[in-house]
């Protein structure tokens, strides 16, 4: 008898503990599938503002945009007199549309300021500057904000495939194909071919004169003319017959059998060309130094251009790179996680 109540007590016993262990464990379970819908919940909403985040950026950005370009429109309206009552006589003369491809470095700004200075002096002067970037970036953005030009402001990245190493020469992959080929569809995509204009392909590490888009505006279907400091040469031009004002040849050292041996900062189209041929692009698929004539045999033939700057006697655009700065001190700053222009644009 007493046995039998020991037996009975003990099965009891291992049966309560055995359901108070079942019930601990559902608890721990439904506990932890609590804490990972918790943190999938926070980890989806850090993702949606970090998405957020960046779409608002653009938004501000594109805002900013706006801000500078009417700001410059007002200024140069405030310089033709339009609000004061003064009425000039209009000036019937194209508008410049200068293509700018542009990338992050440490002279970007520098590079652009220069530009820009230029730029200031040249009467119907639209400045369309294309970043090689996913998407545009605060430093291009504010600069322009603050340029006092009539601009418009485009970001296109250039394919992973297509982009130079660290170390690699710059006639190794075509430059500038992305950014020009997304000026010209804005080009064709809000101008009409009644639109007076004149296109040029303003790379940022050329140095201009002001009298050079003087010379463009007499562009009736592409104009030539010399470029400074370029191809080996002091000067690598377009030769042209003094009589019949008409280019018979060119000096170019480097690669002279191309259909048109030229720099990209050598010529300039009329706008007109451009939107009457709608597959006349850049392309990734040329050999190098070929992107000039891959454009222009798109559009024109030799025995059609036009010599600009006194029969290709004068130089008023030079091939000027900046020199690469030396930055190892700053470098050895980084890796302390320190920076001299920490909280400073440069």
């Amino acid at each position: 008898m007493t046995e039998s109540v020991f037996l009975t007590d003990d099965f009891g016993i291992k049966s309560n503990m055995w359901g108070g262990f079942r019930c601990n464990k559902g608890f721990l379970i439904l506990f932890l599938v609590h804490v990972i819908a918790f943190q999938s919940f926070i980890y989806y909403q850090s993702y949606k503002w970090e998405e957020l985040q960046d779409k608002l950026e653009s938004i501000i950005l594109e805002q900013r945009d706006v801000y500078g370009l009417t700001y410059s429109i007002i200024k140069r309206l405030e310089e033709h007199d339009a609000f004061t009552g003064n009425k000039r006589e209009p000036v019937d003369e194209p508008t410049i549309y200068a293509i700018t491809p542009t990338f992050a470095r440490p002279v970007q700004k520098a590079e652009l300021t220069r530009l820009s200075q230029t730029f200031l002096h040249v009467p119907n002067f639209h400045w369309i500057l294309v970043e090689d970037a996913a998407r545009k970036t605060k430093l291009v953005t504010h600069f322009l904000e603050n340029s006092g030009l009539i601009y418009t402001h485009l970001a296109a990245a250039t394919p992973p495939n297509y982009k130079l190493g660290r170390n690699d020469p710059n006639w190794k992959k075509p430059r500038g194909v992305e950014q020009r080929n997304a000026a010209l569809r804005w080009l064709r995509e809000y101008l009409k071919p009644t639109d007076k204009g004149i296109v040029f392909f303003a790379d940022d590490d050329n140095t201009y004169s002001v009298q050079l888009f003087s010379e463009m505006v007499k562009i009736q279907k592409v104009g030539v003319w010399p470029v400074g400091l370029v191809g080996g040469l002091m000067v690598e031009k377009p030769i042209c017959d003094n009589v019949t004002n008409k280019v018979i040849g060119f000096n170019a050292a480097w690669k002279p059998d191309r259909p048109f041996p030229l720099d990209m900062a050598g010529f300039a189209i009329n706008l007109r060309l451009l939107l009457e041929n709608p597959d006349a692009v850049f392309s990734y698929d040329v050999q190098g130094g070929y992107q000039e004539s891959e454009i222009l045999k798109q559009i024109v033939s030799r025995d059609e251009l036009e010599p600009l700057a006194d029969c290709c006697t004068k130089v008023y655009v030079w091939h000027t790179r900046t020199e690469p700065p030396q930055l190892n001190v700053e470098q050895l700053l980084i890796k302390k996680g320190k920076r001299s222009n920490l909280g400073i644009e440069v």
